[in-house]
C-alpha cells in the first residue's frame, strides 16, 4: 500500500495537487490529524477492496508537530508500507497575490492576529522540518496549474517509487532564474531563432524552430557533451539516494532554444530508463 503526505505552504497548491491525485485514482484525506494516520493504515490493510493508494493533506491548520508526523511515517515504513512526502513551496509574494485573488485569509493571520508577512514567516518556521524530510519539493511559484498537474502526475505514475525522477525545465533568464533547479545550463550563446521573422512567433516545440536550433554545429556539440555529462551524473545521484533532479535549460525568453534543447534532453534521459517530464516555464510569455 502506498501512502503519500502532501504538505507545505498555504497557497502553494496542495489542493490542486490533491485534485490531480484523485484523478489518478488516489484517495485523498484533507487535514488529517497525525495521530490517526497509523489507524487509517490499519483499517485499509484489514479491509478487502480498499484503495491501495492514500494521500493525506497535512498543513499548519492544526499546528501539527511535524516531528510526530515523521515518527508515525517511520513506523509505517518499518511495517512495510511505502510512505513518501511531497512538500509544496512557493515565494511569499506569489502566495500573497494568490490570497488577494481568492479573497481568502491565511490560517495563521486569523488564528494568531498577525500580518500576512508575519504569518508566512511563522509558517515557514513550523514547516522547516517537513521541508527538510520531504522526498520531493515542488516550487509552484512560476508553475501554471497544468504544469503542476504534470509534475505531480510524473512523481506518482510509477511502480518503482525509489527511481530517480528527472524534470527537464526550459526557462527565460529575462523572466527570472530557475532557483529550484539542481543543474542550470545557459544556452544564450547559441544562434537565436527570435531574430528570424519566420521563426519568431513559433516555439521550440515546433519543427521549424527545432530544425534551426539543431542545424548549428555549436548547438549539437553542446548537446552531445550535455548527454555525456548527464549520463555520468544520473547514476551518481541515484546511488546517493536523491529522489528528484531538476535540470534547467535557460535562453533569453524561454520560448525557442531552451525549449528545443530541453525536449531533446528529456528524450535522451527517457531512453536511459529514467522517469522524466518536461516543463516549459516561460513558453507562453
Amino acid at each position: 500500500m502506498d501512502f503519500l503526505i502532501i504538505t507545505g505552504m498555504s497557497g502553494a497548491g496542495k489542493s490542486q495537487a490533491a485534485n490531480t491525485l484523485e484523478d489518478l485514482g488516489w484517495y485523498c484525506i484533507d487535514n488529517m490529524p497525525v495521530a490517526l494516520i497509523p489507524k487509517v493504515a490499519e483499517i485499509y490493510t484489514a479491509t478487502p477492496g480498499k484503495q491501495g493508494k492514500v494521500a493525506f493533506i497535512v498543513d499548519i491548520r492544526g499546528e501539527v508537530e511535524f516531528e510526530t508526523l515523521f515518527t508515525r511515517l517511520d513506523e509505517l515504513k518499518r511495517q512495510g508500507f511505502n510512505c513518501r512526502t511531497i512538500y509544496m513551496e512557493c515565494a511569499d509574494e506569489t502566495i500573497i497575490a494568490r490570497y488577494k485573488f481568492t479573497r481568502r485569509t491565511h490560517p495563521l493571520v486569523s488564528a494568531k492576529s498577525v500580518s500576512m508577512t508575519q504569518a508566512l514567516a511563522m509558517e515557514r518556521e513550523l514547516l522547516s522540518l517537513a521541508k527538510l524530510r520531504a522526498d520531493y519539493i515542488i516550487d509552484t511559484t512560476k508553475l501554471t496549474p497544468a504544469q503542476l498537474k504534470e509534475k505531480v502526475g510524473g512523481l506518482v505514475l510509477t511502480e518503482n517509487v525509489r527511481e530517480l525522477f528527472v524534470t527537464c525545465m526550459s526557462f527565460g533568464f529575462k523572466h527570472g532564474a530557475a532557483s529550484e533547479a539542481d543543474l542550470v545550463f545557459d544556452v544564450r550563446c547559441f544562434p537565436n531563432p527570435y531574430y528570424y521573422e519566420e521563426l519568431k512567433e513559433h516555439t521550440g516545440l515546433e519543427a521549424p524552430v527545432r530544425d534551426f536550433v539543431f542545424s548549428h554545429k555549436e548547438t549539437t556539440d553542446f548537446v552531445d557533451k550535455l548527454y555525456d555529462m548527464v549520463d555520468y551524473l544520473l547514476p551518481l545521484y541515484s546511488r546517493e539516494g536523491k529522489a528528484e533532479l531538476i535540470i534547467a535549460i535557460g535562453c533569453t525568453g524561454g520560448k525557442h532554444r531552451s525549449v528545443a534543447i530541453s525536449e531533446a534532453l528529456a528524450g535522451h534521459i527517457r531512453q536511459e530508463g529514467y522517469r522524466t517530464v518536461t516543463i516549459h516555464r516561460d513558453i507562453t510569455k
